[in-house]
């Protein structure tokens, strides 16, 4: 957990060192009221002690403890930015980590864990800073003041506040045997939680087409109950200790009036008898001090177990390296832009047994139409995954521009590119904010250049159509659009970047096949200058394109156009069967 201090900032360590100087007063302010108890004791017992003397030290006592007060408030404050501030940069350290994590981390730790880690474990470092600044220091102190002042009073009454402490510090010990393994084990049933219930929302439309809710509250039930159960196990041993600690305690102040009492009992003359009272009435005060000092240290390790797992489960997150390295160049081969090679090209997913895609090799030039064709799970997607360095290839080198995409920069080989995903991801905002997301190095698209994006995706009838126009609110994730709208905003997200090279990894899906032969036909006239992918599954999308790659089990069965293919591959024949006639694909 002290790896995480280096989130701390200059501000916070200056609030910090303003706690403690704060704290300190507090510690002596709150010692320092025994001793004028002690001294109202002793004046009003005496006869004869004139009633100012009382009043000032009752005075002194009041302003000690509005003193302990203001301090107490100065000390919450500061401890209330410090937790604050660094609970948000650890967050920030948490998404810029996983903002560079390749596909391979992210589906290692788990989109349920990392929204966890970035939410609930956070919550938990930041509770144990907010309460461990005051009371590592605090604590310590109070109690050693404590002790040193009371010291020399009477062994009887030490003995007894030793025992106690011993007794204390026995069932802290017993306690976090049990209660830590149950910490430890309830992050990870909140990563579960989550999981479900992050599974539920994202798939409702199937859950309540297939009348599956029983199913899925039944899933839900078992994550739920387990978390429960587990969670209660661990405040079930928690509250079992608060009561002895209050046992302890009360049996310590019972101790120490029973010792007083003798003594008073065995002292001989009025003055021993009044000077162990208020010793008495001292030494109550200090044990009390001690025993809340050691009660304090155990609210923290109660927070600190839980804390600790979380921060162990936040730092597997910042101390994982990315897969990917970014490279040094910037640019590629001028006389090879908007180029794309594969050279032998060979790629396993992580932990996989065996290769999904086996030498791959071809080349597309600039202004030209490559299309990926092939049963499903023959690595079309696989192999344009590799392009925009989602994964490295395993094998061989992927070539933009002359330059193989692992000496670019991230940021200057995605500049190249204009990516549309197998499933339409759009944000909320407005179509404005989606259509013109993202930068490429150039100023942000106006409203001319979107409108031409649209228009060529398109997608301008039905914007149009609303009333806000480009201003049109869009729901997160674009529930409030149908899967064809969708997908033709993609199209035009990634066409108004102008990028070298655009990848379609099946994005005409959606498509109508009339919207989707007006799409490419217009991309080809508005676009001749761009390198275009296409992963598709239907014939017609991609008959046109200057070269076909028809895979077969990640292996390349075929490669040319349309015609060279009807006549040269068996996979490709029955494909293209499959789905027209004969005379349609004549």
């Amino acid at each position: 957990m002290l790896k995480l201090f280096r989130y701390l900032s200059r501000r916070d360590w200056g609030l910090m060192i303003l706690s403690f100087g704060f704290i300190l007063l507090q510690i002596w302010l709150d010692l320092s009221l025994p001793d004028y108890m002690s001294e109202i004791t002793e004046l009003v017992q005496a006869p004869g002690s004139p009633m100012g003397t009382i009043l000032s030290a009752g005075g002194k006592m009041m302003l000690c403890a509005l003193g302990s007060l203001l301090a107490a408030v100065v000390v919450s404050v500061c401890i209330a930015h410090i937790a604050a501030a660094f609970g948000a940069r650890l967050r920030l350290g948490l998404f810029d980590r996983v903002q560079a994590f390749s596909m391979e981390e992210i589906g290692r730790f788990s989109t349920a864990s990392l929204i966890t880690r970035s939410t609930n474990d956070v919550t938990q470092v930041t509770k144990a800073i907010a309460m461990g600044v005051q009371v590592v220091l605090k604590a310590p102190l109070t109690a050693t003041w404590a002790i040193i002042k009371i010291a020399n009073k009477n062994w009887q009454w030490t003995l007894s506040t030793a025992a106690a402490i011993g007794i204390l510090l026995a069932l802290v010990a017993v306690t976090m045997v049990i209660v830590l393994p149950k910490f430890k084990r309830l992050q990870t049933l909140t990563d579960d939680l989550n999981r479900v219930t992050r599974e539920n929302l994202t798939g409702i439309r199937v859950v309540r087409a297939y009348n599956a809710e029983g199913y899925q509250e039944e899933k839900f039930k078992t994550a739920n109950d387990t978390l429960t159960k587990t969670s209660l196990s661990a405040v079930r041993t928690l509250a079992c200790m608060m009561p002895n600690l209050q046992f302890v305690l009360s049996g310590l102040s019972l101790a120490i009036y029973w010792i007083g009492a003798m003594l008073i009992n065995s002292a001989a003359m009025p003055e021993e008898k009044i000077a162990v009272f208020s010793n008495m009435i001292v030494f109550s005060a200090y044990a009390m001090q001690v025993v809340m000092s050691f009660i304090m240290l155990v609210v923290l390790f109660i927070i600190l177990p839980r804390a600790q797992v979380s921060a162990r489960r936040i730092r597997e997150v910042l101390d994982t390296e990315p897969s990917l390295h970014d490279g040094a160049r910037t640019d590629g081969e001028g006389a090879q832009r908007g180029e794309i090679e594969f050279r032998h090209v060979f790629f396993r997913y992580p932990d996989a047994e065996e290769d999904v895609l086996h030498d791959l090799s071809f080349t597309v030039s600039k202004g030209q139409t490559l299309a990926f064709i092939g049963a499903t799970g023959s690595g079309k997607s696989t192999a344009v995954n590799l392009i925009p360095r989602f994964y490295d290839a395993t094998g061989g080198e992927v070539l933009v521009d002359g330059v193989d995409v692992r000496d670019y920069t991230q940021e200057a080989l995605h500049n190249k590119l204009g990516y549309i995903s197998q499933k339409a991801v759009l944000f909320g905002g407005t179509i404005r904010s989606n259509v013109a997301y993202g930068e490429n190095g150039a100023p942000p698209a106006d409203d001319a250049a979107i409108h031409a994006a649209i228009e060529i995706a398109q997608a301008s009838e039905f914007v149009d159509a609303l009333d806000d126009g480009l201003d049109a609110f869009v729901a997160q994730g674009g529930t409030n659009l149908s899967g064809g709208q969708k997908q033709r905003l993609s199209i035009a997200r990634a066409i108004c970047r102008k990028p070298e090279i655009l990848i379609f990894d099946d994005s005409f899906s959606a498509l109508d096949y009339k919207t989707d032969r007006a799409l490419r036909e217009t991309l080809e006239r508005a676009c001749a200058d761009a390198t275009r992918i296409i992963v598709a599954q239907r014939i017609g999308t991609i008959r046109d394109a200057d070269r076909i790659v028809v895979l077969d089990e990640g292996r390349v069965a075929g490669s040319g156009t349309h015609k060279e293919l009807m006549a040269s591959c068996e996979v490709y024949r029955q494909i293209a069967y499959s789905q027209l006639s004969k005379e349609e694909l004549e």
